[in-house]
């Protein structure tokens, strides 16, 4: 019943997205310049809630929108009712609903769903990950150099050694193709369906990761932080690869070789 009302959930977030993205909504910011808000992302959350707390009301649940409404269970969903605002608010279909279930701290279950394009990426712990029901697998690429590559950046500046734009001129001086899609849940289902080879970003929130990051752990994929140590969708920066080129990655971004 987990897998089935979790497909729910982001049917029914995906269906505001769409009746949404043609016609007018109102567009709010948060912090930062263009950290956008709209009434379809309030419409999504408020569709997926309605679906999970129907058939688990005492399920705890952390949504981008409406924060933690805190429960005391071992189950918990963690909600992006759209990620990609920014695409959307621009009428750019690269946006979706990214929905993971959290067992005892554990991510077990993941969706991520674009209705744009009709894909519905689905990944359970130890059970393999699917793009609209097939099987998945990350890319088979050896070298870094030769890898395409995908990124995100932050919408406050960061100014840090090895920053977004440090590692991002790292690579692309190598001539190595750095894509900025706009959307870290589809940048991470595209590095489990061997799309792209690696995904870095350096200011990520849990609702921007859990799903994406099962996806590729699930597809034979490597997810860690920028030291290459074990990843935690409560720590922000994240790096995920096909597992072949991922130390390689890691000297980059941490400055430590060159390609």
């Amino acid at each position: 019943m987990l897998k089935s009302t979790l497909i729910e959930a982001a049917q029914a977030g995906a269906a505001e997205i769409l009746r949404y993205f043609h016609g007018e909504f109102r567009i709010d910011n948060k912090e930062g310049v263009n950290n956008l808000v709209t009434e379809a992302d309030h419409a999504s959350e408020k569709a997926i809630l309605s679906v999970i707390r129907s058939a688990y009301p005492d399920h705890q649940i952390l949504a981008e929108e409406s924060g933690a409404h805190e429960q005391t269970h071992e189950y918990k969903w963690i909600i992006d009712p759209i990620d990609g605002t920014v695409n959307f608010a621009h009428r750019i279909p690269l946006n979706a609903v990214s929905i993971a279930i959290e067992k005892n701290g554990e991510v077990i279950m993941g969706v991520v769903y674009n209705p744009h394009i009709n894909e519905l990426f689905f990944a359970e712990k130890g059970e393999g990950a699917f793009l609209n029901d097939k099987p998945i697998r990350v890319s088979t690429e050896t070298r870094a150099i030769k890898a395409c590559l995908v990124t995100g950046f932050p919408y406050t500046y960061i100014d840090q050694p090895n920053g977004p734009l440090d590692v991002f001129a790292r690579f692309v001086k190598k001539g190595v193709p750095v894509r900025r899609l706009g959307s870290a849940a589809i940048d991470l289902c595209w590095v489990a369906a061997g799309r792209f080879d690696g995904f870095f970003e350096h200011k990520l929130e849990p609702w921007d990761s859990a799903a994406g990051m099962l996806m590729v752990e699930e597809a034979g994929g490597k997810v860690t932080n920028h030291q290459g140590e074990s990843f935690s969708i409560y720590e922000h920066p994240v790096l995920a690869s096909n597992g072949h080129i991922h130390e390689e990655l890691v000297g980059v971004i941490n400055n430590t070789r060159t390609l």
